[in-house]
Parts: C-alpha cells; sequence; structure tokens
C-alpha cells in the first residue's frame, strides 16, 4: 500500500459534515483556518476537505476559546506541543541508533 496515513488523518470529511459533528458555523472553522490552526486539504475544485484528527483538533480548539484562550495563544501552544513532539522524536531515533550501534543492529 503507497498511503501510509492512519484512517485518522485521511482528509476525507466535508466542511458540512465537520459543522455537524463539531457544532461550529462553517464561519468559525474558516477563521480558525484563517488563524493558522487548522489545515484542510483543497480538492481542485477548491472545497475543503477535513480528517477525523481535524474534527477532533477544532473540539479543542472550540473549548479552549470557550475557556477564554485567544487564537494567538492557542497556536503558540500549538506550535510548542509540534516542537515537543519533534524533540521526543529525535531523541528517540538517536536512542534507537544508538541501541542499533551497540548491539550491532542494522536497519532492514
Amino acid at each position: 500500500m503507497g498511503n501510509d496515513l492512519s484512517y485518522k488523518d485521511k482528509k476525507v470529511i466535508t466542511i458540512g459534515v465537520v459543522r455537524d459533528l463539531t457544532g461550529l458555523s462553517e464561519r468559525q472553522i474558516r477563521y480558525y483556518e484563517e488563524r493558522k490552526l487548522i489545515f484542510p486539504e483543497r480538492t481542485g475544485g477548491g472545497s475543503r476537505k477535513y480528517s477525523f484528527s481535524d474534527v477532533e483538533l477544532l473540539m479543542k480548539i472550540a473549548n479552549k476559546i470557550e475557556d477564554g484562550i485567544q487564537t494567538h495563544e492557542i497556536r503558540k501552544e500549538m506550535i510548542r506541543e509540534q516542537k515537543k513532539q519533534n524533540q521526543d522524536e529525535m531523541r528517540r531515533k538517536m536512542i534507537q541508533g544508538q541501541l542499533n550501534a551497540q548491539f550491532g543492529l542494522r536497519k532492514n
């Protein structure tokens, strides 16, 4: 199989369905995209497509907005979380490489 994406990450859901699932208006969803909090794919015709992960993220964003957190603060938090995930992944790869070198293992 050429597509390694989890079903949760495949961009197949229309904005109308996302609206129904989240209770957010299409305007709110587009606003969160404008604020660079969500990144839908676009079809050839320009329609937005979202994933189940996007729906979950939109719910988290909506809850934070309800709690009074502003979009720029949410964006900063998302960037920090992404950096931490990247660092954790790099650390894991380095440790795995060291273990492989120590025990003479090679990647296939």
